[in-house]
C-alpha cells in the first residue's frame, strides 16, 4: 500500500505546479485526508485505510494501545529534548 501511495503522490507532484510551499503543504495534507478516510484499497477488501484500521481494533483490541479516531494531520509523539551539553 505505501508504493500505491507514493506512486499517487508522485502523481500529483508531477502535474501540479505549487505557488509557494504552503500551497504544497496543503495539498499534500488534503490528499493525505483524502487517500486514508475515502478512497476504497483492494488489499483493505475495499475499504478506506482508517475503517480497515477500525475494523481490526474491534476484531483484534488487544493489539491497540489507543483507538483509531478520524482526526486531520498526522500523529505527533512529543520528543524529549536531550540535555544541553553546555551547561556542564
Amino acid at each position: 500500500m505505501v508504493e500505491r501511495f507514493n506512486g499517487r503522490i508522485a502523481e500529483i507532484l508531477n502535474t501540479t505546479r505549487f505557488r509557494s510551499g504552503e500551497h504544497l503543504r496543503d495539498t499534500l495534507k488534503r490528499y493525505v485526508k483524502l487517500y486514508n478516510q475515502q478512497i476504497p484499497q483492494r488489499a483493505l477488501k475495499h475499504s478506506a485505510p482508517i475503517e480497515a484500521l477500525k475494523r481490526w481494533c474491534h476484531e483484534r483490541p488487544d493489539l491497540f494501545w489507543k483507538r483509531p479516531y478520524n482526526l486531520p494531520g498526522l500523529d505527533t509523539r512529543r520528543i524529549p529534548e536531550p540535555p544541553d551539553a553546555t551547561a556542564y
